[in-house]
């Protein structure tokens, strides 16, 4: 399939909409309403951070079941801020980008494309997080991408995929090629553009973008001061990042050790995305 993606769905947004509505809590399956609640939680937990980039960008989970023998996700309504994500109002939709179940909100295409390409290809992945932060899109503009300074960005030593820019990302023959720069990597750099991230869970996705973000923010810092950095030998990175990949010293992998915590955070911040 190729040609452009102009607008898959362009719903009216209107001017004062609900954000959540509990008393759709019974139309969907108990492990669906996990999922909701777990990646509205994801989102709010980007806007805490401080990784949004004002109603851009997009955190999407797949659902377990196929929907006529297509895979299925949930994605963000195009319009909404990250603070307004609820576990309602999510958009289900299938593949190829087609809702399944009345929506206010439009679909972006461009996140359509990306997550889409994603999770053709790796069946593994249950949730994708794609960010334009402001550290992280200014790494994605240097020649030499991710240099891990300090002890926690060794995770992505060696394991860092990088994507060329090709514009914003609604032309459809773009997700070939970004199906195969990510390869099976977890981890993926969109050259002036943003960072991405892939987990088995909504957990894993996220602490991974968390440490990402934390690792560019920490690069740009060490680099202002004009000094001379000091890096690990590549035996004691590469030694670090499989410590990190085999879950050294209690770190989780597919159920990090994190996600509990951030997810009680959120509730106590502000527990509206469980609506």
């Amino acid at each position: 399939m190729s040609g452009r993606l102009a607008g898959l769905v362009m719903h009216k947004i209107i001017s004062n909409p609900q954000y959540g509505d509990n008393m759709k809590r019974h139309n969907y399956s108990n492990d669906e309403w996990h999922l909701r609640t777990e990646l509205a939680c994801c989102y709010r937990l980007i806007e805490h951070f401080n990784m949004t980039d004002l109603v851009y960008n997009h955190i999407t989970a797949r659902l377990p079941k196929k929907v006529d023998g297509k895979e299925v996700f949930l994605i963000n309504g195009w319009g909404l801020h990250y603070s307004e994500i609820t576990a309602s109002n999510l958009i289900k939709v299938d593949i190829n980008g087609v809702p399944l179940e009345e929506t206010e909100f439009p679909l972006n295409p461009a996140g359509y494309v990306i997550h889409s390409a994603i999770h053709s290809a790796r069946p593994e992945v249950v949730c994708i997080i794609h960010t334009h932060s402001y550290a992280g899109s200014a790494v994605s503009a240097l020649k030499d991408g991710l240099i891990p300074v300090d002890l926690q960005s060794l995770m992505f030593a060696g394991g860092v995929a990088y994507h060329e820019l090709e514009g914003i990302a609604v032309d459809l023959d773009e997700r070939s090629r970004l199906i195969d720069d990510l390869g099976d990597q977890s981890v993926m750099i969109l050259r002036n553009h943003g960072l991405l991230t892939v987990g088995k869970s909504v957990g894993q996705a996220f602490r991974k973008i968390y440490y990402l973000e934390r690792a560019c923010r920490l690069q740009l810092d060490v680099m202002r001061t004009g000094a001379k950095i000091s890096l690990p030998s590549d035996d004691v990175a590469k030694h670090t990042a499989k410590q990190w990949d085999e879950g050294a010293a209690g770190q989780g992998v597919v159920d990090p050790i994190e996600w509990p915590s951030l997810y009680r955070l959120m509730e106590r911040k502000d527990d509206t995305f469980k609506n």
